[in-house]
């Protein structure tokens, strides 16, 4: 989903309840994924370090013939958000998109989530959940379920279930939507991914029309699940943070920034996000600079829970800033070794040189002024080489064949 899309932001598709969640709310206008493409982010998202750490960089792909394909999310490794959380009594639950890893050993009930109801993959089709190489991906925790129906549906379907089952206990769901990622169906549109065939044909349809209605139907399901927490009386005590994984593709917006999925300019991973929670959020809008490995920190901070000494979060809380309105400050954060910011300075290496811009100044990255700021392009050089040592030292080893892979 791009910067760009939502009518929140200014876009060109009509999201009711994502201007319901922000007019009540905290939207966010400087909110960055961790990284510009899904299994990196979700990575970051679950442990709260760059995903470096976890030895999760690049996209995890379907296709065998990728030594990616073998990578994962390392149980028993890695301290994740669920597991913190079921400790401390929390029911935890994930519906929706997985993506950080193929092999059993990788299942999100491995991870601390008690209830797993959806898809491992990067993608699948929207009515046959079939994966781009036509294998079926539905899963009801450690096996395969299918399950008919369009997964936007579903998951909305399956969140506000669990939301009315455990409304007498504290619980933390992860709704990972796949709208609206291709391929590009919406909820009438025919499978376009049937079993012997990978890959079908999605007819003259305009893409955009399909990806329209995709986040119209998701932004539904946002409004349901928000309706049963007050139906529920669980509003008041229930914090939402809306964002996606990474900018949109040339299908949907990301402007007014520069790039698309998989850029490190500003379009790739600068999100739209809100923080809703009635009664103890205000409505407004945050300028401060904020990252997806904030929401570990945050959440743990706000359920009184205290952070694993043994794996040092990277991402900060954002529970004062959500509650009391104190800025963060200056930070400096860091995208895949390739950019990073200081304030309104973002650097960024393109065909292998430096490129420097003042985002308060220049939002669109349409001027390079590295040439005129010299000083600081060394200065931020200095500071990314040295997170790039930071964060592969110690980082965790990853299959690369089928004969690396241990269950």
């Amino acid at each position: 989903m791009g910067y760009g899309d939502s009518s929140v932001y200014g876009g060109w598709i009509k999201t009711p309840a994502m201007e319901k969640l922000a007019a009540e709310g905290v939207r966010f206008t400087d909110f960055h994924a961790s990284a510009a493409v899904c299994s990196p982010t979700r990575a970051g998202l679950l442990t709260g370090r760059y995903q470096q750490r976890a030895g999760i960089p690049n996209v995890i792909l379907a296709a065998e013939r990728f030594p990616s394909h073998f990578a994962g999310l390392q149980p028993g490794v890695e301290i994740t958000l669920p597991q913190m959380l079921r400790q401390a009594g929390y029911d935890t639950a994930i519906f929706g998109k997985w993506h950080l890893g193929y092999y059993p050993k990788y299942n999100p009930m491995h991870h601390g989530f008690d209830t797993f109801c959806g898809y491992i993959s990067g993608n699948v089709d929207y009515h046959s959940h079939l994966d781009n190489q036509g294998n079926e991906d539905w899963w009801d925790g450690l096996k395969l379920k299918p399950d008919k129906g369009y997964t936007t549906t579903l998951i909305t379907k399956y969140t506000v279930d669990f939301i009315k089952k455990n409304r007498d206990s504290p619980f933390f769901i992860y709704v990972a939507n796949e709208a609206v990622h291709d391929p590009y169906q919406g909820p009438k549109d025919p499978p376009i991914r049937v079993p012997g065939l990978k890959q079908g044909k999605s007819g003259n349809r305009p893409v955009k029309e399909a990806y329209r209605e995709m986040m119209i139907e998701m932004d539904k399901g946002l409004a349901r699940i928000c309706e049963t927490l007050r139906e529920t009386g669980l509003a008041e005590n229930t914090m939402v943070f809306f964002f996606s994984d990474n900018g949109a593709t040339k299908e949907g917006s990301n402007s007014p920034f520069r790039g698309h999925k998989g850029d490190l300019y500003e379009g790739g991973h600068r999100e739209p996000a809100i923080a809703w929670w009635p009664g103890r959020i205000k409505p407004g809008v945050s300028h401060d600079l904020a990252i997806s490995l904030d929401l570990m920190p945050t959440f743990l901070d706000l359920a009184g829970i205290a952070p694993s000494k043994e794996r040092p979060l990277d991402g900060v809380s954002l529970k004062t800033l959500l509650l009391e309105n104190r800025p963060l400050g200056t930070r400096k954060l860091y995208w895949n070794g390739q950019a990073m910011r200081e304030g309104p300075w973002k650097l960024i290496i393109a065909d292998g040189h430096p490129q420097l811009y003042n985002l308060d100044d220049d939002p669109a990255e349409a001027n390079d002024i590295s040439e005129e700021h010299g000083a600081r392009v060394r200065s931020m050089l200095v500071d990314l080489n040295a997170w790039k040592k930071d964060v592969a030292t110690g980082a965790t080893p990853q299959p690369r064949n089928a004969a690396s892979l241990k269950n």
